[in-house]
């Protein structure tokens, strides 16, 4: 087995379940960056989670096993790819 395979089978899922845009549970949690009440920010298996809304609240949250549940209005999920692992801007202009 290579070792990119190795890595594949090591990283944990990710999964969402968002219920009438009021419980959102995940899997996948590497860590909590920041939050407050209108934004939450998360480290996941596939990158950086912006979760923006109001009375966000993260009612469990389980480091071991990756799960975060949280309760509020989510009004957004968005995902952003971590650019310090793509060697930067003149790695990419070098392409």
């Amino acid at each position: 087995m290579a070792s990119g395979e190795n890595t594949a089978l090591m990283r944990k899922r990710h999964g969402i379940i968002l219920e009438d845009r009021k419980n959102l549970t995940l899997t996948g949690v590497k860590d909590v960056s920041g939050f407050d009440e209108q934004k939450v920010i998360l480290q996941t298996e596939l990158g950086e989670l912006t979760i923006k809304g109001g009375n966000l609240h993260i009612n469990d949250f389980s480091h071991e096993n990756g799960e975060l549940n949280l309760d509020g209005k989510v009004d957004s999920l968005i995902y952003t790819e971590d650019k310090r692992a793509e060697g930067g801007f003149f790695a990419r202009l070098l392409k």
